[in-house]
């Protein structure tokens, strides 16, 4: 299986994100959408699974959860914006959830990818919208095999060629 990782769009889905996420089977959205219409467009991609994130305004918190827990090719995955736990990192993350075999995040922005206690992937796709904090946009691609341990990477966008 394939997924793909986006947070912090914050209303808007560049265009790259639709050749990066091509031929994927799932999205996640680690929160801060922005705008109903971004999960809509994501949908016509894949299904989504979404979070709510801090500054996403209340018609989406009241249709989105704070924590979303799936099931994906038999790995346990968390999804969370993480602001609840002030600067999220990974081994917070960890403790907070320590059933979870994939824990994704958004909030900081910053792309992130960990190993934590030597078999929790913990993944922040880094900020998908507007560039902040003098940070590149990016999103992540996760692979999901029974039976090995997920593969991940971190795609940026800027820069990006169109197909």
């Amino acid at each position: 299986m394939r997924l793909g990782v986006i947070s912090d769009t914050h209303g808007l889905l560049r265009p790259e994100v639709f050749a990066v996420f091509q031929q994927v089977d799932h999205i996640v959205h680690g929160g801060d959408v922005g705008r109903w219409e971004i999960l809509i467009e994501l949908e016509a991609i894949a299904p989504v699974t979404a979070v709510y994130g801090n500054v996403d305004p209340p018609g989406i918190r009241s249709r989105l959860p704070q924590v979303a827990t799936i099931e994906l090719d038999g790995f346990e995955l968390v999804v969370t914006h993480g602001d609840q736990f002030g600067h999220p990192t990974p081994g917070a993350l960890h403790e907070a959830f320590p059933r979870a075999e994939i824990i994704v995040y958004g909030h900081t922005h910053k792309p992130l990818l960990e190993l934590v206690d030597k078999t929790v992937t913990v993944m922040n796709p880094g900020g998908a919208g507007h560039p902040r904090f003098d940070l590149r946009p990016s999103v992540g691609i996760m692979e999901l095999e029974p039976g090995i341990p997920p593969r991940a990477r971190i795609v940026s966008l800027e820069g990006r060629q169109r197909d």
